[in-house]
């Protein structure tokens, strides 16, 4: 149907609508460079301040210099994306001028990216100069608090020994934890009306632990079962205890893990199973549980990984992990260093793995084509 004469715009408003000129950068590119040389500017300050804080505990030397020198050539950084912005917008200008609509908008979209990564770079430096503005405030007291290198360094060994403490925690209750919510997932998903029972027992369990705190539950089973008198376990270490109690804890996260991965298998694998005479258990076994565990990889390490974490947590039931022996250090010297060296640990075993369900869930992300 065609239009009315007035609606219909004008032959030359057509033309200029699709060859309009883009906008002009340069004002958003001069913005960011002056932002730029002031939070350099800001950078510079902090790498003097830095310097004579450092003087102020002897750590002076070439070397020192030299690697301040580096770092401030280094805060020039965020500059260069900002200066290519402003000559992407000239070069846009001049484009138009010459009514090279294809090269200005081609100029102008690269000089809005540079003014966006020069707006990033520079907002990162600003973080960088608070935080080390907060490392040396007040005459470096931050810094000696929680990060006095000597006591670092001569308490580490200790750390360490204690560290393995944490180690053998988790690595003992990450199979049980394994067991434990397999089991109770298949309980939770028990077919039937015969299943009922089992299903009520599984659901109760899951939701208690689930909704109990870790540090409670440990405090419960740490304290509470030595003083029962059962035999056999009233006898136990505190690690046992821990263990037990993380077991508790975690398994519940993890059955439902495992039911979300069985359920996200269709439901004609298990009718083919079935029609093919195999069992219930024998359809779990062979069909539906290997074509979960792809799938459940990954939420089953972020899992593990607050597992490690929560170890930390045992020192209440008087374990002698890392961080029972970093506060006893701290009391001795009155500094919380030794527990700074406890946090450095525990990251540096948790991001490589987090890197590693990130690649996971690419690679899956990858494979299924989204």
């Amino acid at each position: 149907m065609q239009q009315p004469l007035e609606l219909q715009a004008a032959p030359e408003d057509r033309y200029w609508h699709f060859r309009a000129p883009p906008k002009d950068t340069t004002r958003g590119a001069l913005v960011v460079t002056v932002c730029a040389l002031l939070v350099v500017a800001c950078f510079w300050r902090t790498l003097f301040d830095l310097r004579v804080a450092l003087a102020s505990l002897g750590v002076t030397g070439k070397g020192i210099e030299g690697l301040l020198v580096l770092l401030g050539i280094g805060g020039l950084y965020p500059l260069v994306p900002a200066l290519r912005s402003l000559r992407d917008a000239r070069r846009a200008r001049r484009a138009v001028a010459d009514g090279d609509l294809s090269a200005a908008r081609t100029a102008a979209s690269a000089s809005r990216s540079a003014t966006w990564t020069s707006a990033g770079l520079a907002v990162s430096l600003l973080v960088i100069v608070g935080v080390i503005q907060f490392l040396i405030a007040n005459d470096l007291a931050v810094s000696r608090t929680f990060f006095l290198l000597p006591l670092m360094a001569e308490t580490l060994p200790l750390v360490v020994k204690a560290f393995w403490t944490n180690i053998h925690i988790f690595m003992v209750a990450e199979v049980l934890v394994l067991i434990v919510g397999l089991a109770a997932a298949i309980a939770r998903m028990a077919p039937g009306a015969a299943g009922r029972p089992i299903r009520v027992l599984a659901v109760t369990y899951i939701d208690v632990f689930r909704g109990l705190p870790a540090i409670i539950t440990i405090y419960l089973v740490g304290f509470g079962i030595s003083l029962t008198g059962l035999p056999v376990l009233k006898d136990l270490s505190p690690e046992s205890f821990a263990i037990i109690a993380l077991t508790l804890t975690s398994s519940s996260y993890v059955a439902e893990i495992y039911r979300a991965g069985i359920e996200s298998i269709h439901w004609s694998q298990t009718a083919a199973a079935r029609s093919l005479g195999l069992s219930y258990a024998q359809t779990l076994r062979f069909i539906v549980i290997p074509q979960a565990v792809r799938r459940m990889i990954p939420p089953l390490l972020n899992q593990f990984i607050s597992l490690q974490k929560d170890t930390a947590l045992v020192n209440i039931i008087g374990s002698m992990d890392s961080f029972n022996q970093a506060k006893i250090i701290a009391s001795n010297h009155f500094n919380l260093s030794a527990v700074s060296t406890v946090a450095i640990i525990f990251i540096a075993i948790t991001i490589p793995q987090t890197r590693l369900v990130d690649r996971l869930i690419e690679k899956r992300r990858l494979a299924s084509g989204m």
